[in-house]
């Protein structure tokens, strides 16, 4: 006996839409067996893991500081995800952004001017554009998988971070810590509400990168030439569509996004570079885009249910002792649910036996 799935020859537009829900729902439920498990009482789990950290105004601005990069890589990823193109490795591209933003002020320290943060990012664009390109590049010369080279892209971006900020790039005043100079204040990226808060202009990239994103997706030949080549490469070749150069468009558009989201977070939430400057953001915002529904408005909503979980763990970590990684236990069963929910809408599932397997065989 075997499990198959067998396609619905229609589904539920309703469970597709409360589908996202439906996960969260089950992520809940699942979130408390696992507090009490761990000995500690659901009820005050998940009050500290989902309401606490909104009390404060303070905390919706660290909310905000933490959806604005998980937006803008999904929104990218979102584009890559519709045409077919499986771009895993954002968080690698998010990381070469920083670097492409950072080298004004850490190389040109005596460079200050107004026009340094625009160059800043600007070079953070195109540093994580070309990154990019590199899966895209492969995919199309070679045929190679773009999971595989943009997931390993990564680790290479990781040390070439860590390789810079412990020897050429070290801040020689910093004490021997792995660090370079801080950034001039023409470099940092300003807040939106310094009386208030900590939240910074990169909110604002990421919900305008939402918007035109969507009008892009849904209102242009472009957005649809993504759509048609998502659902069906042939019909789109009949069309006069290129794939090639839909990889690219994809690649290029989710990589300058991620880089936009480095170059915001360091200039803005740190004011430095050092050996690691994401939780893991890259990786998220996969989890924040299916959440969306690839949808760039969808996926502004779900980028701040996912900040909340990063903020959720901080506050479980610190009132009921547990360990960070809990946060990542969230996002992990966030994403299951997501995908199994919409498997299920999808597809029934059916066994088959031996007889079964016979039939089809004749």
């Amino acid at each position: 006996m075997r499990v198959e799935l067998v396609k619905r020859p229609q589904h539920s537009k309703l469970f597709s839409a409360l589908s996202p829900l439906i996960a969260l729902a089950l992520t809940l439920l699942c979130g408390a067996a696992i507090f009490a498990a761990l000995g500690k009482n659901p009820a005050e789990g998940l009050y500290f893991y989902f309401i606490d950290p909104l009390r404060e105004v303070w905390s919706l601005h660290e909310l905000a500081v933490k959806a604005g990069p998980l937006i803008l890589i999904a929104v990218g990823l979102s584009v890559c995800y519709l045409s077919n193109n499986w771009n895993i490795g954002a968080e690698g591209q998010f990381i070469i952004g920083a670097i492409a933003g950072a080298s004004l002020p850490v190389l040109l320290p005596d460079f200050q001017s107004p026009v340094v943060l625009p160059l800043m990012l600007i070079f953070g664009m195109l540093g994580g554009a070309a990154y990019a390109s590199i899966p895209a590049f492969l995919k199309t010369r070679f045929g190679t998988n773009e999971i595989l080279t943009s997931l390993m892209l990564v680790y290479v971006a990781q040390l070439f971070l860590d390789w810079l900020v412990r020897g050429p790039w070290r801040d020689p005043a910093g004490n021997n810590f792995p660090l370079t100079r801080r950034f001039h204040p023409d470099a940092v990226l300003p807040e939106i509400m310094p009386t208030s808060g900590s939240a910074h202009w990169g909110i604002v990239f990421a919900l305008v990168a939402a918007v035109v994103v969507w009008f892009l997706v849904s209102r242009t030949i472009k957005g649809f030439e993504v759509r048609v080549l998502g659902a069906s490469p042939r019909a789109g070749r009949f069309a006069g569509f290129s794939g090639k150069r839909m990889v690219f468009f994809a690649f290029l558009l989710s990589g300058a996004l991620a880089g936009l989201a480095g170059i915001s977070e360091v200039s803005g939430a740190i004011g430095y570079l050092q050996p690691v400057i994401s939780p893991g953001y890259g990786f998220t915002a996969i989890i924040v885009a299916f959440l969306g529904r690839l949808n760039p408005l969808g996926i502004v909503a779900a980028g701040f249910v996912l900040a909340l979980t990063y903020l959720g763990g901080e506050a479980a970590q610190i009132s009921l002792g547990m360990s960070d990684k809990v946060a990542r236990v969230f996002q992990g069963m966030l994403l299951f649910f997501v995908l199994g929910c919409d498997t299920l809408i999808h597809y029934r599932v059916r066994f088959a036996g031996r007889g079964d397997s016979m039939a089809e065989a004749r």
